[in-house]
């Protein structure tokens, strides 16, 4: 099936969501003929991050820092912190970076974004780069200036450690260097999983997550803007669900976007569903998006937490979860393990759209 299909473009429908189970299966099945053909299938690395431990932040919200250790917002020191749920490696101004969220285990709104430069086999923080105060980094390039977003997370009630009392939303820096990064925007409250796209005719392409009501848990919605200025709340708002990605129970979300040679959208992402247990499921998935139908072709799993080695996630539930920064130039796919780690793995860029 593809958007040159008469019949295809003449139902005005997509085709229709299947679920995670059905997905797993189709990616078992291609990697079973993978095998059988004689292709290789590499392992994934984790990737390791130095200097976590020795960070004084500029305090605003939780934590601080006491002789080195981390204190969390219950008074608990913790020498244990996380590096998970980055970005894949990007240049801005000369240099080659990472960017990841760091925070001590156990506290999740005490998150930190830091940004590391490869030392070997390692990825060292850069001591004199900026720290922002939001989590899940996600990068763009859009006129010629790097794009670098997250998600603030802001107390509703100070002093809790409950998601009931915390809100959140997405905020976006733009630069051509680290030192010139500056906050020129931010999405609509509550709202998560926004990434955009310069596209061939100079407009900005926006993907959204809506949750509640028809949206359930978490749909994926577009809407195309003349430019960044327009990047506002009011209008991601507007943008349109793109239909049957997931069925009722299930959710997802976009994380890295591609413009392909004929204007359509390589689109990078996650689906999510529960095991038997409650158990959080996280899949890395692609499609294709056409904009000028706002069709979707159907979704794929591209990997699992199964794909990388075994580490310890945050807390139990998470063992599945795998949540996808993107693929680099060359071939490699990146990821957070576990809300705990993070990632790497080769994968066929060949039949990734």
């Amino acid at each position: 099936m593809n958007f040159d299909n008469p019949n295809f473009l003449e139902s005005k429908k997509s085709p229709e969501a299947k679920s995670c189970t059905e997905l797993l299966l189709e990616f078992e099945r291609r990697k079973k003929e993978a095998i059988e053909a004689g292709k290789e299938i590499k392992p994934g690395v984790e990737l390791k991050f130095l200097g976590l431990g020795s960070q004084k932040v500029d305090v605003i919200t939780p934590p601080f820092s006491v002789d080195g250790e981390i204190v969390m917002s219950a008074g608990v020191k913790d020498k244990k912190i996380d590096a998970y749920n980055g970005t894949t490696p990007f240049e801005i101004g000369g240099k080659k970076v990472i960017a990841q969220r760091v925070e001590p285990r156990g506290d999740e709104f005490a998150s930190r974004v830091y940004f590391f430069e490869q030392d070997e086999l390692t990825w060292k923080k850069i001591n004199d780069a900026p720290v922002f105060l939001m989590q899940d980094p996600f990068i763009a390039t859009v006129d010629g200036e790097t794009i670098i977003g997250g998600v603030e997370v802001s107390p509703i009630l100070p002093g809790s450690e409950s998601k009931e009392d915390y809100t959140c939303r997405t905020i976006f820096y733009k630069g051509k260097s680290l030192d010139t990064l500056k906050k020129f925007t931010v999405g609509p409250e509550n709202m998560k999983d926004i990434r955009i796209i310069e596209l061939k005719n100079g407009h900005i392409g926006v993907f959204t997550r809506p949750q509640g009501g028809i949206n359930g848990l978490g749909q994926i919605a577009y809407i195309e803007l003349d430019s960044l200025t327009d990047l506002i709340p009011e209008n991601i708002l507007k943008a349109k669900v793109i239909k049957n990605l997931f069925i009722p129970t299930e959710w997802g979300g976009a994380n890295q976007l591609h413009l392909l040679p004929d204007g359509t959208i390589g689109v990078i992402g996650h689906i999510a569903c529960f095991d038997e247990e409650f158990n959080k499921i996280y899949y890395a998935i692609s499609f294709i998006f056409d904009p000028k139908n706002h069709m979707a072709l159907p979704l794929k799993i591209i990997a699992t937490r199964d794909n990388f080695p075994e580490s310890e996630p945050k807390k139990p539930s998470l063992r599945k979860v795998i949540f996808p920064a993107g693929i680099d130039g060359k071939g490699n796919f990146y990821a957070g393990l576990g809300d705990a780690g993070a990632g790497r793995v080769p994968i066929d860029v060949d039949n990734l759209f």
